[in-house]
């Protein structure tokens, strides 16, 4: 079974005890007559054999003590793991001469680093030194370095394994897939066959579980590992010839041997036409206009008339593989429907939710795309976003003035869109909005995105993005005569007086006026409590740092602890039902939490 505790216990040493115990009994027919072994001395072999078997386990379970964090100081060298988004680094201590004796991989790195290394420097090693561009998280890597100091694979972390879905059974969700293909590639690289073998099985019994969009990515690393994994290829081109996955996703995910090896099998079996495989030439020369970032190229393409955005599938291609810049810049042309299915029956926002993108998402949703379409096989664009999410990364705490994980801003977006929320131009107006005065709602608005940015940077972030923001003039309220240079000026001084409206000033206010909007809609919580900050006539506490005072520093820090408090609040009851979901898989033995 895929999720039981496997114990790899120093095989090599265990078979060689239990061969010189057979050996002893087997010379029995070559004794003298009356010298036959008693019935004692097979028990004392038997003993003698487990008490083997127990050193065993306490040297592995010793060694791998030495690994754990309480033992750094021993360390000689550090491999450093990018901590992802906003999250810091990691640092994991290893001990060189451990790492060199359990993998020529290791010894050949530590040997070529130690000659040009100062005699008695610890070692630091970026992790992509050691594996490339392929991403393998912190805790794939201390699994296999796990193996290497101890000899055992442990259970499958639960926290990375699982996903948020409650309906989800998680034995072959996105999650766990990754952590053991992370841990397949690591043991490839590093040279450590054995546990290999062991991860390519895991991956043979749920693979006909897995959700077709993830076999490319298994294909490509079982491709990689080569011979070693000889059984996962077979299985996995033999799964991508009989699916639905069309030649551009492989194309972009697959070597080209590979690719061609799938469409011929398709062509041989008479799954697909030689012609039907491939996009035509003018839908290719669209493609090729959108990876370079050329949305005026594409207009040009479409007034040949050879196609549409639609019969290419455009916009399903820009939203899967191209900047979010492009995905907008597509959607302002107003040419394509944005709720059409491509050749899978994926609406655009279900391959955003696969993209797991918040400003794609956030961009579609605005421009009508329905959260409640279903794909072929039943999922709502929420569901598979929550099929791809990491338990620990959605719950993760986030520090106040930090990103959100981009996974979990997926999800809120679309939860909020399936539920009832005001549309664009309806959100409530603030007290601080009522009067009549021009100027201050100007600087309301300012000051409320500024207070977003400060304690909610990603969200900021999106919405500012998709309200275009960018290109318009900040406002401020200093003197014109501290600006030394007029022509070069960033932001518009609303202290000139007489003011007076201009269209600069509407732009920069439609451009806010729709962050604030986006923000009551899509991120209810935030603004909940950032529409108490305002109204309580707190807003000067987004001014520039030299005119925050000491004692607007400590209400501001105040104000900081209350928002992380609303916000906690909010998750306390996912965090139930969440917990409820997963205690009870878990009394049935599934998962076993890592020690």
């Amino acid at each position: 079974m895929l999720w039981k505790r496997t114990h790899m216990e120093l095989a090599p040493a265990a078979a060689a005890a239990a061969a010189a115990f057979s050996d002893s009994d087997n010379s029995s027919s070559v004794c003298f007559a009356g010298d036959h072994p008693s019935a004692d001395a097979a028990g004392a072999d038997m003993a003698a054999a487990a008490a083997d078997l127990e050193a065993l386990r306490r040297l592995s379970e010793n060694i791998g003590s030495v690994l754990c964090a309480d033992f750094d100081y021993f360390a000689d060298a550090v491999i450093v793991v990018p901590g992802g988004g906003a999250r810091a680094p990691r640092e994991i201590g290893v001990h060189r001469c451990v790492l060199s004796a359990r993998s020529p991989f290791f010894r050949e790195v530590f040997a070529r680093r130690e000659r040009g290394a100062a005699p008695g420097a610890p070692e630091r090693v970026e992790v992509r030194e050691l594996v490339g561009e392929f991403q393998v998280g912190y805790e794939a890597l201390v699994a296999v370095l796990e193996y290497l100091y101890s000899g055992r694979v442990g259970p499958l972390p639960r926290e990375v394994c699982i996903c948020v879905d409650d309906e989800c059974p998680h034995a072959a969700c996105r999650p766990a897939v990754d952590f053991i293909v992370e841990v397949l590639y690591a043991s490839c690289t590093f040279q450590v066959f054995e546990l290999v073998n062991l991860f390519q099985r895991r991956l043979l019994n749920i693979i006909e579980k897995v959700a077709i969009d993830e076999v490319p990515v298994i294909l490509s690393v079982a491709n990689f590992c080569g011979k070693s994994c000889s059984r996962l290829l077979a299985k996995c081109i033999e799964i991508a010839v009989k699916s639905d996955l069309d030649i551009v996703t492989l194309e972009k995910a697959l070597p080209p041997d590979i690719v061609k090896q799938i469409v011929d099998t398709r062509t041989s079996l008479g799954l697909a036409s030689p012609e039907n495989s491939f996009p035509d030439k003018h839908t290719r020369r669209i493609y090729r206009a959108l990876d370079s970032d050329d949305v005026e190229l594409v207009m040009m393409l479409l007034r040949e008339g050879h196609t549409t955005l639609d019969d290419s599938y455009a916009l399903h291609y820009a939203v899967a593989h191209c900047d979010s810049k492009i995905t907008t810049e597509l959607l302002d042309l107003a040419l394509a429907d944005i709720n059409y299915r491509n050749q899978r029956d994926y609406t655009v926002l279900h391959v955003a939710a696969i993209r797991k993108e918040p400003k794609i998402i956030l961009s579609l949703l605005t421009k009508g795309a329905r959260p409640s379409d279903l794909t072929s096989d039943g999922r709502k664009a929420l569901q598979i976003s929550k099929r791809l999410t990491k338990f620990m990364d959605y719950f993760r705490a986030t520090e106040e003035g930090k990103d959100s994980p981009k996974d979990r801003l997926c999800i809120e977006i679309l939860e909020q869109a399936e539920r009832r929320a005001p549309q664009i131009g309806e959100a409530s107006v603030s007290l601080a909005m009522a009067g009549d005065d021009l100027r201050v709602k100007l600087l309301y608005l300012e000051n409320r995105v500024a207070l977003a940015r400060m304690l909610f940077p990603m969200e900021a972030k999106v919405a500012m993005e998709i309200a275009q923001v960018d290109g318009t003039l900040e406002f401020t309220l200093g003197s014109s005569s501290n600006n030394t240079n007029r022509n070069k000026r960033t932001a518009v001084d609303l202290n000139d007086t007489p003011f007076k409206i201009k269209e600069e000033h509407l732009a920069r206010m439609r451009a806010l006026a729709k962050t604030v909007e986006l923000g009551k809609r899509f991120f209810p919580r935030c603004s909940r409590v950032l529409d108490k900050i305002m109204d309580d006539e707190t807003a000067e506490l987004t001014c520039r740092e030299k005119d925050i005072t000491e004692e607007k520093s400590r209400r501001l820090l105040e104000l900081q602890g209350a928002l992380e408090k609303a916000f906690c609040e909010d998750k306390e009851e996912y965090d139930r039902s969440a917990v409820s979901s997963s205690s009870s898989s878990t009394s049935a033995g599934v998962f076993r939490t890592r020690k």
